[in-house]
């Protein structure tokens, strides 16, 4: 099996995931403001927070890529994770590949997402020649719709959603989505 892809940014190494990372994963999901919008967001103990690191590697061992931990050099060896995953459930927009960023949150406004996220879509489109790529959230999450909107991602409310994962009537059922076009195969670019 070949080892996942490293990505390399200005600030950001997008790394394949290490045995060190286990505790530092598991403090930031332990930040009640991290996990806000998570539709999953049981993440309160360690062993949760582990298995998260481990099914993303069996997604990079089945797929070629998942999310990555996220290294600032000089700053911190794990400031979060960004990355690719095939969605597992059913949807209209199904089947498709998401993009989604989790960081700690003394490092939430520093462009880290939205640097980590270019990288990531550089990477599905030039690399594994995705054709589109979306990202969803609850409607609350502005933080997290604002760095889709800077990567170039649009909604149309019309493809907004009910999280099958989340129980009718919970706050967070309801998603908005958001998409972007492969520039190479979009006619419109």
């Amino acid at each position: 099996m070949p080892e996942p892809y490293t990505l390399r940014t200005e600030r950001l190494i997008l790394r394949p995931w290490r045995d060190s990372d286990f505790p530092l994963l598991a403090e930031i999901h332990s930040d009640p403001r991290v996990v806000e919008f998570l539709s999953r967001p049981a993440l309160a103990n360690r062993a949760e927070s582990d298995a998260v690191i481990e099914r993303i590697r069996a997604h990079f061992a089945e797929h070629g890529y998942g999310f990555w931990a996220v290294e600032a050099p000089g700053v911190s060896e794990l400031v979060g994770s960004i990355g690719l995953s095939n969605i597992p459930f059913q949807a209209h927009f199904a089947p498709a590949v998401e993009i989604g960023w989790r960081l700690a949150s003394r490092y939430w406004g520093q462009g880290y997402a939205v640097e980590a996220a270019k990288a990531s879509l550089d990477f599905a489109f030039n690399t594994l020649g995705l054709d589109e790529i979306v990202a969803f959230t609850a409607p609350a999450n502005t933080r997290s719709q604002a760095v889709m909107q800077r990567i170039g991602m649009t909604r149309n409310p019309l493809d907004d959603f009910d999280h099958p994962s989340v129980a009718e009537g919970h706050p967070l059922r309801r998603q908005v989505l958001y998409r972007i076009k492969n520039p190479a195969n979009d006619p419109k670019v």
